[in-house]
């Protein structure tokens, strides 16, 4: 497939306006008339019942997700570098040990997740990983740290990319972020309720032997297989066979969600080519380089944090700008769905990760560097669900956007490798070498962003064009049904957000 091939118009047909969701829905009358009507109130009930039923579990995985992954760096306040004896750069090392296999196992989860059901490989990857945590809190040699944590990188690795792509089967695609930014405000809450529950651990250092970061490791591990039991009873797959809905409820669910951004419906069965589809896409690629900017920074802030004070202060700075982050993150998904509009939002996230960075490796005192953290992680994070979202709204095709948002993520966690070892002791305080990086992958989000969205306009603005030529001839359409769902998010009626 040609570069041209992707930028050209798809076919001469396309939709009539620019209002294409709705036009969508509209299109798909046959369907429509065998399909619940719903007024406004009532699918806002709808939701609101499928919210409380998904949202709330897969949150509480994340967290315990994100607190598993990123307590090493609490552990490392605690004792973990002296007690094991990581010098040099054998703390980086472990921390990339994480990501390795971590990266290589995503691209295939997502389609193990359709293989083996939501509601069993979630929860129980979920449960591998608690038991590994637990275990790592009995580690006493640096090797087996660096095993443990390579260990944990594969036994999450199907989580996030998992999630995201199970929110993309349940949710039309402008209601998509939000939701993601739920799932991923645990990750924030995380961050601020690691570090009071670091300060709070640290404090049982020496009972029953162990040091205060096993007793970090011991407890969030077991916290995490509780919440693994949890998720095997609440969790639930698809919403074909969701038991708690009403017979009612899954028509209408399926039905609008089948017809959100096609008039023919989505393609959902699974060929090879699908899984070549997304290899091949030019729109997976350039938004790994987009995940990267803005990953990279979210990474480098969360596994080190380095303010220059006592451990037991450290600890509890974390806490204001993960709250902060947050509120903002809400704030950016709510009107990222609301707008209709990803791409503002993850620019505005740049530029504050472009003005923390700039704080932090200049020469200011602890006091103001501490301030510009707050602007890495409010950007970093509320950037991120909507770096997620955005891809996920412009694959259509089940197989071709659980490969292609697979590749995506798990490409881009990479940059958790580089941000792992980009901050080495040796360039405190001020970190030239971590902040610089971290700087350059924030200028590789402002190039690619745009360019991005440039080509995004141009296949729409392409589409709208050949399609006002057809209905001036008065042409028909050349496809049929199953050849407009084969090709995706290539099919003339599509169009990509912005």
């Amino acid at each position: 497939m040609s570069f041209a091939d992707v930028v050209a118009p798809a076919s001469p047909i396309g939709p009539e306006d620019k209002q294409h969701d709705e036009g969508c829905l509209e299109r798909a009358g046959s369907d429509a008339n065998n399909v619940p009507q719903l007024t406004a109130e009532q699918e806002k009930k709808l939701w609101r019942k499928v919210d409380l039923r998904l949202m709330p579990i897969l949150s509480l995985m994340y967290l315990v997700a994100f607190l598993d992954r990123a307590n090493i760096g609490n552990a490392k306040l605690d004792g973990l570098i002296t007690q094991l004896n990581l010098t040099g750069n054998r703390y980086n090392i472990a921390l990339t040990m994480f990501f390795i296999p971590y990266c290589v196992c995503e691209p295939a989860s997502n389609l193990a997740l359709k293989a083996f059901r939501p509601s069993r490989w979630l929860p129980g990857i979920n449960l591998l990983w608690g038991i590994v945590m637990t275990l790592m809190s009995l580690v006493k040699t640096y090797p087996q740290l660096v095993g443990v944590r390579a260990c944990l990188g594969i036994a999450e690795a199907g989580l996030f990319p998992g999630v995201v792509y199970y929110l993309t089967l349940w949710y039309p695609r402008y209601m998509l972020q939000y939701r993601v930014g739920l799932f991923f405000g645990a990750a924030t809450i995380a961050g601020a309720f690691s570090g009071l529950l670091a300060f709070g651990i640290g404090y049982m250092g020496g009972t029953a032997g162990l040091e205060g970061w096993s007793w970090i490791f011991l407890l969030e591990g077991l916290a995490t297989v509780v919440v693994a039991i949890l998720a095997f009873f609440v969790l639930v797959d698809f919403p074909d066979t969701a038991k708690f809905l009403t017979p009612e409820e899954r028509a209408f669910l399926i039905w609008r969600k089948r017809y959100d951004n096609s008039s023919v419906g989505e393609e959902e069965k699974f060929a090879v080519k699908y899984i070549w589809a997304a290899f091949a896409d030019w729109q997976v690629w350039c938004h790994i380089f987009i995940y990267f900017s803005v990953v990279t920074p979210l990474y480098g802030i969360t596994l080190f944090l380095p303010f220059g004070y006592s451990t037991s202060i450290s600890q509890l700075l974390t806490v204001p700008p993960y709250a902060t982050a947050t509120m903002i993150l809400f704030v950016f998904a709510y009107y990222s769905d609301k707008l209709k509009m990803r791409s503002p939002f993850i620019l505005a996230g740049l530029v504050m990760c472009l003005i923390g960075f700039s704080i932090n490796i200049s020469t200011a005192p602890n006091g103001v560097k501490y301030f510009g953290t707050f602007f890495i992680v409010i950007g970093s994070y509320a950037a991120f669900p909507g770096v997620v979202s955005w891809l996920g709204n412009n694959l259509s095709g089940q197989y071709k956007r659980g490969v292609g948002m697979a590749l995506h993520i798990g490409i881009g966690n990479f940059s958790g490798a580089i941000a792992a070892n980009i901050y080495r002791s040796e360039d405190s305080p001020r970190f030239l070498l971590g902040h610089g990086v971290e700087l350059m992958f924030v200028g590789i989000g402002f190039i690619f962003l745009p360019i991005v969205v440039f080509l995004y306009k141009r296949i729409n603005a392409q589409r709208d064009a050949t399609e006002r030529l057809a209905l001036e001839k008065g042409e028909k359409v050349q496809y049929s049904d199953q050849e407009l769902r084969e090709l995706g998010d290539r099919a003339p009626d599509f169009r990509y957000a912005l």
